[in-house]
């Protein structure tokens, strides 16, 4: 597990990904990513997929850094959480 990338998913949500799931299995998990810093659990299933997708697609250290920054104020705001 690294510490920025998507969250891991269960077999049975592999599924849900469809094709995208080629650019999820590109990165190791993580326990923050972009679906924790842009909204998380106020956001669709469909829109956490597209953003592992994309975290995949283009990982690279501007990212990785980017989302540790992020990372600090939604948990400190709670942004995305119930």
């Amino acid at each position: 597990m690294s510490l920025v990338g998507p969250r891991p998913i269960v077999r049975e949500e592999i599924a849900r990904y469809g094709w995208r799931f080629q650019h999820y299995a590109m990165v190791k998990p993580g326990i923050t990513g972009l679906w924790q810093v842009n909204g998380r659990n106020n956001t669709t299933y469909r829109r956490r997929v597209a953003l592992d997708s994309m975290y995949g697609k283009s990982a690279n250290l501007a990212l990785y850094l980017k989302i540790r920054m992020l990372t600090v104020p939604a948990v400190i705001l709670s942004r995305g959480s119930f």
